[in-house]
């Protein structure tokens, strides 16, 4: 027979195994998307070095492609681990993002390059805010990307977009492959 302080224990342990569970489950599930959008991010900034006049169209179709494939990668985790990782709430959310980034670059009137640096960093704020909650791994995420995008706005030049590629796609990537392993 176990005592009311043994009992307490083993509840102890048994809420912090649940709670690790969760974590891992939530991190996998969001590795995916990472290395998707990381992908994605990747090849825009790529593309709108090369074609920067259509930069904006190339930004257009990788949100577009971004939303439907969060919501493929939920829908299909969604059977396996009950969890939703991206619905109508989520998409609201996104979408209000957007809108607010957006009015505030046209209400700060920003160069190109302005906004090539405020939306990574847009971003990341949010990853780094949501890391306090969800998970160590999205602190260090966003912390370092915004701190390697910052390096590249001051001291990377005319290189700034592939610089962008490796540091924001290439760091969702690495992100979310380092999200699998914890």
């Amino acid at each position: 027979m176990i005592d009311s302080q043994q009992a307490s224990e083993a509840l102890s342990e048994i809420n912090e195994i649940a709670r690790r569970v969760r974590q891992s489950t939530i991190y996998n599930l969001t590795s995916q998307m990472l290395i998707m959008w990381g992908a994605l991010v990747f090849a825009a900034n790529i593309a709108s070095f090369l074609w920067p006049r259509t930069a904006g169209y190339i930004w257009f179709a990788v949100d577009a492609l971004g939303i439907a494939g969060s919501f493929a990668i939920s829908a299909y985790g969604y059977p396996r681990t009950k969890i939703r990782t991206f619905d109508m709430r989520m998409l609201a959310a996104f979408l209000l993002f957007l809108a607010f980034g957006i009015f505030c670059c046209w209400l700060g009137r920003f160069t190109p390059r302005q906004i090539g640096i405020f939306w990574p960093i847009y971003f990341m704020l949010f990853y780094t805010i949501a890391g306090l909650w969800i998970g160590n791994a999205y602190v260090v995420i966003g912390l370092g990307i915004t701190v390697l995008t910052l390096f590249g706005y001051f001291f990377i030049g005319d290189w700034f977009e592939p610089w962008m590629a490796v540091v924001n796609g290439g760091g969702l990537i690495l992100g979310g492959l380092w999200m699998r392993r914890s």
